[in-house]
Parts: C-alpha cells; sequence; structure tokens
C-alpha cells in the first residue's frame, strides 16, 4: 500500500475521481494522434485542411468560455455538467466510426464532430476546476495536480502508441471508438462521487465580466496569461502541422509514430514526478518559469529532424521528451497557483475568462499554421513556431512569479494579495 500516494489512499472521493481521469486521458491521447491521421489517410487532408480541422476544434474555447464559467458559477450543478459533456463526447466520437463504416464519412463531419466535443470540453474543464478544490485540502493542491498530470503524462506514454498500432491495424476511425468508452468511463467516476459543490451566486451587474476584471487586477494571474498565451499560440501552429508533417515530410508511418511519441513522453511522467521536488528546492514561482522555458525549447528538434530514419526518428523523441518534461513543471506549478489565488466565487469565471484568452489563442494559432505552410512551406512555418514559442517566459519577468518561493494565499479581487505565503506540501 505504500506504492500508492497517501492522498489516493486516505481520499476516496479523489480517489474515484483520479479513476475516472486517468481512464478518460488514455482515450484523449488516442485521438490525439488517429483524429488527425482519420483526415490524412481517410480523407487525405491537405495542409490548409489539418490548419482547419484544428482551428474548428478549438474555437469553442473563444467563442463559449466566458458565458460558460459565468452560467456555471451561477446555476452550479458542476458534476452534473461534466457528466453530460462527457456523454456527449463519447456520442460524438462514436459517430466518426459509424459513418466510416457507412462509406459516408466527410470533412464536413469531422469539423461537427471537433466544433462539439471542443464546446462539449469548455463546459467540462470550466466546472472541472470548481470541483477540484473541494476535492482536495488546499495544502495539498500541488500533490493533487503532480498525481492528476503524472496520469496524464502516464497516459501520453500509453496512448500514443496503442493509437497508433489501432490505426495500423484497424484503420484511424475505429481508433476513435476508443476515445469514446473511455468518456464514458470518465462520466462512470463522476456519478459514483458526491462531493459538497462551491455556493452559487445571483445574477448581478458585470457578472459575466468579473473573471476578466480579476485576471486584470491580479499581476500573477495576468502574466501568467500572456505567459501561457504566447506559448499556447505557437504551439498550435506547430501542433496543427505536425502529425502531416511526420507522415507525409519525414516518412514515418502511424504505427511507428506513436510508438516513437509514446515513448517520448516519458519525459512528461518524469516531470510530474519531480516537480513537486524542484518547487519545493528552487520555489513555486521558479519552477513555473523553468517550465515556460522548457516545454517549448525542445521543439526545435521538430523542424530540424533529417538525415537517416533512426535519427529523424531520435529528433521526434527527444523533442517530446523534453516538451513533455517542461509542460509538467509548467502545469503543475501554475495550476497550484491559480488554485491558490482565485476565490472559490470567482472560481468558474476567472477559468472560464483565463480559457478565452489562453485557449482561445489555440485555433487562431492552427489557423494561422495552415495558412503559412500554404504559403511559405511546411517546415518554416515549423520553424517560426518554436522561436515565438520560446519568447513566452518574458511575460512571468516583470510579475511576482520569479520571486514566489511558496504557494501564495487567496487574493481578493479588489485587493491583491502579493505578498504572503503558505507552505507547499
Amino acid at each position: 500500500m505504500r506504492l500508492v500516494p497517501e492522498l489516493l489512499r486516505d481520499n476516496r472521493q479523489f480517489r474515484t475521481f483520479f479513476a475516472g481521469e486517468a481512464i478518460s486521458l488514455v482515450g484523449d491521447q488516442i485521438t490525439l494522434i488517429a483524429l488527425p491521421l482519420v483526415a490524412v489517410l481517410a480523407l487525405d487532408a491537405t495542409p490548409a485542411q489539418m490548419g482547419y480541422l484544428v482551428t474548428v476544434a478549438l474555437l469553442p474555447n473563444l467563442l463559449f468560455s466566458l458565458h460558460a464559467g459565468a452560467w456555471i458559477d451561477r446555476a452550479g450543478r458542476r458534476r452534473r455538467v461534466m457528466i453530460v459533456a462527457d456523454l456527449g463526447r463519447a456520442a460524438a466520437l462514436a459517430s466518426v466510426p459509424i459513418a466510416y463504416a457507412f462509406g459516408v464519412l466527410t470533412f464536413a463531419q469531422l469539423y461537427v464532430v471537433g466544433f462539439a466535443t471542443g464546446l462539449l470540453s469548455v463546459f467540462f474543464f470550466v466546472s472541472y476546476t470548481t470541483l477540484f478544490v473541494v476535492l482536495v485540502p488546499r495544502e495539498r493542491y500541488v500533490e493533487a495536480n503532480s498525481l492528476l498530470q503524472g496520469s496524464r503524462a502516464l497516459s501520453g506514454m500509453v496512448g500514443p502508441s496503442l493509437g497508433g498500432a489501432l490505426v495500423q491495424l484497424l484503420s484511424a476511425p475505429v481508433a476513435l471508438a476508443a476515445d469514446a468508452l473511455s468518456f464514458l468511463g470518465s462520466a462512470l467516476s463522476l456519478a459514483l462521487i458526491r462531493p459538497q459543490e462551491p455556493p452559487t451566486e445571483r445574477a448581478e451587474s458585470g457578472h459575466l465580466s468579473a473573471g476578466l476584471r480579476y485576471i486584470l487586477h491580479s499581476r500573477a494571474i495576468r502574466a501568467s496569461l500572456a505567459a501561457s498565451a504566447t506559448i499556447n499560440f505557437f504551439n498550435f501552429v506547430l501542433f496543427a502541422l505536425f502529425v502531416l508533417y511526420a507522415n507525409r515530410y519525414l516518412g514515418v508511418g502511424p504505427g511507428v509514430l506513436g510508438v516513437v511519441l509514446g515513448l517520448g513522453a516519458a519525459g512528461a511522467v518524469v516531470g510530474a514526478l519531480i516537480t513537486g521536488r524542484v518547487s519545493r528546492r528552487i520555489g513555486i514561482g521558479p519552477t513555473y518559469v523553468v517550465g515556460c522555458v522548457l516545454f517549448p525549447a525542445p521543439l526545435v528538434l521538430v523542424p530540424l529532424a533529417g538525415g537517416p530514419h533512426w535519427l529523424v526518428l531520435a529528433c521526434l523523441f527527444l523533442a517530446e521528451f523534453g516538451s513533455g518534461l517542461g509542460v509538467m513543471l509548467l502545469d503543475i506549478s501554475s495550476l497550484a497557483i491559480k488554485a491558490a489565488l482565485v476565490p472559490d466565487r470567482l472560481r468558474a469565471r476567472v477559468t472560464g475568462a483565463y480559457m478565452v484568452v489562453n485557449y482561445g489563442v489555440r485555433p487562431l494559432g492552427a489557423f494561422l499554421g495552415g495558412v503559412l505552410a500554404s504559403v511559405i512551406g511546411v517546415r518554416t512555418t515549423l520553424w517560426i513556431a518554436v522561436a515565438g514559442g520560446m519568447l513566452g517566459f518574458l511575460w512571468l519577468l516583470p510579475s511576482p512569479i520569479p520571486t514566489m518561493r511558496e504557494l501564495p494565499p487567496t487574493e481578493d479581487p479588489d485587493e491583491p494579495a502579493e505578498g504572503k505565503a503558505i507552505a507547499v506540501s
């Protein structure tokens, strides 16, 4: 039993929640490789079409995050919203292999499926952040986020390899059925818990914009958003083209690509394991800064890849390993900082406002990636994406984050507190 983390042993509701998320994350990783391969292999997508597909899937973050946060803070029922979102995403993804089996799969359907799953994911994630804080004590935010992100990292090892194998053996559309099943597993885990949800608020003047106002008045959250959004924008310029580039330009088959990405995802596992120790050694804020640098920097190996096939695979592996290590440092530390800073009554609205920008730039980056690749070429576009992402950390330097040794106290929206802290477990 000592091999099982204490938080999972002692907290049954978090343990059930964690198990459901772990199942869903494996399915998500299968989809990350299977859905683009549906477009590339089943529908012979062009670079522009790949950009459009990613854009459509991410567009709901830009259009609906702010309203989703305001509605959830007012209506409550976060767990029920998450269950409905899981069931809806399962149904949307299941439609792809069904249409493929009957020979009627089109790009129009992929666009609809991408948009629908993106919209439901907005409501799921906004609700998730408000539910997380009632499942875990405040002093254990870093530990809990390390477990959840560690599960995500392990899924990054298993999912791409499994997804590549399923695509190779069955077909890309059929591989999506695995993700549909994973969402059903997530819905079941949520149905088995009964957390005491945060209180709701009545509608008031400025209710919709309260999250944006909070971000603008918090130096730490504002800088975090600017850094994350910059990295995400350029990362999705690259992401929109990565599968196409690896398969068509570098000659890496679906099965091999899945194995390489799965092995490279070990970097994320390492990152999840060491983030708590790193944050205790250098501080939670400096850990975040290091993550913002280490996440995009290794991706320089993607446009550099070339030469013998083994060298191409080595470049892709090292890019995935280093970037995975960096993103765990970034995500775990930033999620803990935001969970500590934001008051419960504003949490969904701040999350929604944060997503409008942080996730909203993703479809813009994906769209730009498709357009630039059509005009100046895929490899040149990848170089631009890597260079831009590496500059994102600069937003953090004038903020309180680089000197933040411990988790900060909750900020009053009208009077942000930046000097106090609580111990990081």
